[in-house]
Order: C-alpha cells, then structure tokens, then sequence
C-alpha cells in the first residue's frame, strides 16, 4: 500500500513539473502576432478574395503605400480604421464596401498591370 502511495505521488509531481515546463516554453516561444496583417480574407457572395498585405506592401512588394489604400491615416505608423467602420455593405457614412474596393482595387490594378478579371480576384 505504501509503495502505491509513493509511486503515485512521483506521478503527480513529474506530472506538475511537466505543466510548469510547457507553460513556460509555451510563453517564452509562442509566437507574437504581426504588427501589420499578413492576409484578410473578404467574404462576399461573389466569390471570397484573398487580400495580401505583404504582395503589396512598399517594403517587400509592389510597392504601395499603406495611406494609398487606408485614406483615413493621418501619421505613418497609425493603425488604420477597418473599412467597414465607413464603407458598409448598405452605404453608411461612405461608398458602399463593394463600391469602395472595386473601385481603389480595379483602378490600381488598371494603372500597375494587375489582375482585372472578376475570377482572379474572386477565387475562394
């Protein structure tokens, strides 16, 4: 009977200290999230679009300036409103939200050589 009690208090303590061991690797290696998005995904009935930050950004991409697309920043570095705060799908404060991204999307695109076709966009 002793020997059971032993053997299951050795169980529980390497047990604890296994707990202790993965929730400090876990907070010491998780993974932060980025500053900026990687990739938004728009959902519409005409086909979901898969929108990536990166591709376009001025840094690592085509060049494009995060106030090109987000008008309402004021001072690089701030964090831009989401879209749908103003651009609703009914209208709201400002164009309607499918209004509004046909129209900055396909105008970029026209003048830089980027996909036109609704099913290139429009793919998910």
């Amino acid at each position: 009977m002793m020997e059971v009690k032993k053997e299951r208090m050795i169980a529980y303590c390497l047990a604890a200290i296994l707990l202790v061991v993965g929730v400090i690797c876990y907070a010491a290696f998780a993974k932060k999230p980025p500053e900026q998005p990687i990739r938004i995904m728009l959902k519409n009935t005409g086909g979901n679009v898969l929108f990536d930050h990166k591709e376009h950004l001025a840094e690592s991409g085509y060049g494009i300036d995060c106030a090109d697309c987000h008008h309402d920043l004021e001072n690089k570095g701030d964090r831009p409103s989401p879209c749908g705060k103003c651009h609703t799908a009914d209208g709201g404060e400002g164009p309607k939200k499918s209004e509004a991204f046909h129209k900055q999307c396909q105008g970029c695109h026209k003048d830089g050589g980027g996909p036109v076709n609704c099913a290139q966009c429009h793919a998910m």
